[in-house]
């Protein structure tokens, strides 16, 4: 069964309370849990956990449908390559950003990516497959 690794702004949509973007993340989470496994990563994890006071209440938020699984060492690698051309090209940020160990986690895994913020995946992972808003 093919895989979709879900980004934390859209697992947000589902767990904060009046978001603009629920509908949407809703619809899209159940349109690809239809014929794909739904994962969740590491940096996911972090990202949603931030709102939250222990690991056992991020643990109760989550649906059970998510599949955890660890970013593997060649995604780790990946990040770092394009941590190196995202600050050839200018960037300012003095460590590899989130969504760059998630976009190599996905491209390097082969999964499709569902996400709402599509600019950086688009600019530093042009080959993967994302599930976005048009």
């Amino acid at each position: 069964m093919p895989s979709v690794l879900v980004d934390s702004n859209v697992v947000l949509d589902l767990l904060v309370e009046k978001s603009d973007w629920f509908a949407w993340s809703y619809a899209a989470l159940q349109n690809a849990s239809n014929q794909s496994r739904l994962v969740i990563n590491p940096v996911i994890y972090a990202e949603i956990s931030a709102g939250y006071e222990s690991i056992e209440l991020v643990d109760g938020a989550l649906p059970p449908f998510f599949e955890r699984e660890s970013i593997p060492y060649e995604a780790a690698f990946l990040a770092g390559k394009i941590y190196a051309k995202y600050r050839k090209l200018g960037g300012t940020k003095t460590s590899p950003l989130p969504d760059f160990f998630i976009g190599a986690h996905a491209a390097v895994a082969g999964y499709r990516l569902l996400t709402r913020d599509t600019k950086r995946y688009r600019t530093y992972f042009p080959k993967l497959v994302l599930i976005a808003p048009d």
